[in-house]
């Protein structure tokens, strides 16, 4: 097996990246084929692929074969000299993925290489339309004369995030996810519809602190609640919008007043005292370029009309992996989520959609999610911990920030959000549908007050359907065949509602 393309790159030049995505070998003796190894994907190429053993040759195929890893590209461009991309420009001027490298190389260090403009030649992408979710032109892609190339960048230099159009996120967007769930909410009552929303607003906010293993007072909860109805109606790109936002969600004593000026991580603490270390974000000083970066792609990814769960993907998850507050994170980047399908229009408006609840459910897949990324970082950080707890980073990590692939966090969102539809939410909308037929039946045995009726519902529901002997008293003016008859209505509203005891909706 031997190793082209940018993972050739990285052993001979010995860069200090993280683990792309996709990495390919030449295999003499093998047929053309792709597999799944730990996440990644792993092509396989028989020998007539063979680009060759220059770095030239590497680079190339890298870029055909593989398309663009800003983080490695970046890292490689360092070993080499402006003579070296010169000679390498002036070989083959109009050769698609030279003029690629070209224009990677300027727009990445920001210079201009000692090399004339192009006056002929089609226009290429630096991004290929069929293999990432990109910009199109009219959408803030921008024809670029000096190497004749489409920039679809989807971010800056600052921070851009590329997220590939795997068969998976295709399926995904296909299956119209936003659609499925409108059609299913009008299968049901407005009524059914607005009482399920306010629960559901309260299960989210409840499901987003436990996931954080904390427990919201009530006052925060009503808080967090109104936050989440405000989704799709803020501005949440700037440093001031998101320190009132953070302001509103944690307790007074840790509002932030800016982004933060210290080193934080994500850890545990064990029994010896030492700390276990999930993740390191990046250093303060670089928050300022980084979280800039990460306001202008998310802009870009909006105005271009991408999926809106691919551009809630980049942005949510993109900010949790910035960290850029020492509390909130977590609650904030999951408020960014349905900030930006609410945005994007996949939420129905005055309708919130409980994927942290689903999240919740499947820990660990959310864990997974976000492991993906932090384990791949925490090979590269090298950090000292101080009697107290206080982390000093040691090494320049910047790098491993800038250009994330949050292909597998925008997979994860999707089968989130197909699993809230399925489940949190499906189940509520039943629930609430079969507690209303329940009510109306009952009532036709005896016109009980509704204090009453949802107390005899609530009390049967905790005891599979029946009301205990030691619960009779509370209803001396009914007589047993009457009581008898209360439990059958409830029995034949529906089996489902037997699923939710402890939700009996308020009137």
């Amino acid at each position: 097996m031997k190793p082209v393309g940018y993972i050739a790159l990285i052993e001979t030049y010995g860069l200090d990246v993280l683990v792309p995505a996709l990495v390919s070998h030449i295999h003499e003796k093998s047929q053309r084929r792709s597999i799944q190894v730990e996440g990644r994907q792993e092509e396989c190429y028989p020998g007539r692929y063979d680009p060759g053993s220059t770095w030239q040759d590497q680079l190339l195929f890298a870029l055909k074969h593989e398309g663009v890893n800003l983080e490695i590209l970046a890292a490689f461009f360092r070993t080499l000299s402006d003579k070296d991309l010169i000679e390498l420009v002036r070989s083959a001027p109009t050769g698609r993925y030279v003029r690629q490298a070209w224009f990677l190389f300027e727009w990445l260090f920001d210079r201009h290489l000692g090399i004339p403009d192009l006056d002929q030649g089609n226009y290429v992408h630096i991004l290929d339309p069929e293999r990432y979710f990109a910009p199109g032109e009219g959408q803030g892609a921008r024809r670029v004369r000096r190497q004749r190339v489409i920039d679809n960048l989807p971010g800056t230099r600052e921070w851009c995030p590329l997220v590939r159009k795997t068969d998976s996120l295709l399926r995904h967007i296909g299956n119209g996810y936003s659609r499925m769930m409108g059609a299913k909410l009008a299968s049901y009552s407005p009524e059914v519809q607005a009482r399920a929303s306010q629960y559901l607003y309260l299960k989210e906010t409840k499901s987003s602190w436990e996931l954080e293993h904390l427990t919201a007072d009530s006052r925060r909860s009503a808080r967090f609640m109104e936050l989440l109805r405000t989704a799709g109606s803020l501005d949440l790109r700037s440093e001031s919008a998101l320190v009132r936002i953070q302001n509103a969600i944690v307790d007074e004593r840790f509002a932030a007043t800016g982004f933060r000026k210290s080193q934080n991580y994500v850890g545990q603490s064990l029994a010896s005292g030492r700390e276990h270390i999930h993740f390191v974000p990046p250093r303060p000083d670089d928050l300022p370029s980084l979280m800039g970066g990460w306001a202008q792609a998310w802009e870009r990814m909006e105005y271009s009309g991408r999926d809106p769960v691919i551009v809630a993907a980049v942005a949510g998850f993109g900010f949790v992996f910035l960290h850029p507050f020492d509390d909130g994170n977590g609650r904030l980047h999951r408020f960014i989520i349905h900030h930006a399908l609410a945005i994007g229009g996949f939420t129905p408006q005055g309708f919130v959609f409980p994927v942290s609840a689903t999240m919740l459910a499947k820990l660990h897949d959310y864990d997974a999610c976000l492991e993906s990324y932090s384990r791949e970082i925490g090979l590269h950080v090298e950090y000292r911990l101080d009697a107290h707890g206080g982390m000093e980073v040691l090494n320049d990590t910047l790098p491993w920030y800038r250009y994330p692939d949050l292909t597998v966090q925008a997979e994860a969102l999707f089968c989130f959000i197909r699993d809230t539809i399925d489940g949190a939410m499906a189940e509520e909308l039943d629930y609430l549908a079969a507690y209303d037929k329940a009510r109306t039946g009952m009532r036709a045995v005896v016109d009980l007050p509704d204090r009453s009726l949802d107390l005899f519902i609530r009390l049967c529901l905790q005891n599979k359907g029946r009301l205990s002997a030691s619960k009779r008293r509370l209803f001396e003016e009914l007589d047993d065949d009457e009581i008898q008859r209360l439990e059958q209505a409830l029995a034949e509203s529906d089996d489902r509602a037997y699923g939710q005891a402890g939700n009996v909706p308020n009137n």
